[in-house]
């Protein structure tokens, strides 16, 4: 249920390196009304305040990130429904393109009337009157984010395999940090720091805490986490008609409540 002090729901979406989360958030701002992006890269720390491990700056893990100011901003969001005045998501601006995330026009637009239809005809459409953000992060349910999760009322997790997110992830571009700087990862960060971590802050997620294994879906359901059904490695065609799916039914759900 949503607190009645608040004007603003907030959906995280999460799931391992280039698993298609931001280029899911943006599609669903897209979609829906009224709906903007908080994206958790917007809260790491400066590239000198980095811990190392193995020999390398370890830039995918919560101490990496500076937590109370997400915390902070959140608790804003829930009450203003926007940014605080000294803060902005500065990747919260772009568009995807079909290129980019290799979704058929035609497929946003039957989405996107799928939305309307249900905003304009259906009661829980009509009363609803909450903004939404979407938090775009890679590490939201962990026990070591648990100073954000009292902020998050719909929890989503897209599953992918060590293989394909190893491909997309060391066939990314270079980093632009904040203060314009290039930061390109270095030969071995993803099996030395970015898979090990993910393994170690998301094994309690899975059966024998294997990630490219199945979901305790016990758990995830114990704590509210829709997952994908299928392992569809990201293909984002199937995962927007997904969450679209998911979305309209926990925001009648929550009208209702």
């Amino acid at each position: 249920m949503i607190d009645s002090g608040t004007n603003t729901l907030v959906l995280g979406i999460s799931g391992a390196s280039s698993s298609g989360k931001t280029t899911l958030s943006r599609l669903l701002r897209d979609i829906f009304p009224n709906t903007f992006i908080l994206h958790e890269d917007d809260f790491f720390k400066e590239d000198k305040n980095l811990a190392f491990k193995h020999g390398l700056k370890d830039g995918d893990c919560a101490e990496a990130l500076m937590i109370p100011e997400m915390a902070a901003t959140l608790a804003y969001i829930k009450t203003h429904g926007s940014f605080p005045p000294d803060s902005a998501s500065t990747e919260d601006l772009t568009a995807v393109s079909e290129s980019e995330s290799l979704v058929l026009a035609s497929t946003i637009a039957a989405l996107k009337a799928k939305v309307k239809q249900w905003t304009s005809e259906t009661e829980a459409g009509k009363n609803l009157s909450l903004k939404i953000c979407i938090l775009d992060g890679f590490l939201l349910y962990a026990e070591s984010m648990s100073a954000i999760h009292q902020y998050m009322d719909i929890k989503y997790f897209i599953q992918v395999s060590y293989g394909a997110s190893k491909a997309r992830r060391e066939g990314r571009a270079p980093y632009v940090l904040k203060d314009g700087s290039v930061w390109t990862e270095p030969p071995g960060y993803f099996d030395k720091i970015v898979w090990p971590n993910y393994v170690e802050e998301h094994g309690w997620m899975f059966e024998d805490g294997d990630v490219d294994g199945r979901v305790k879906r016990d758990v995830v359901r114990e704590k509210e986490i829709e997952v994908l059904n299928e392992r569809t490695e990201g293909e984002m065609e199937a995962t927007v008609k997904w969450a679209v799916e998911c979305l309209i039914r926990n925001l009648t759900n929550l009208v209702a409540e």
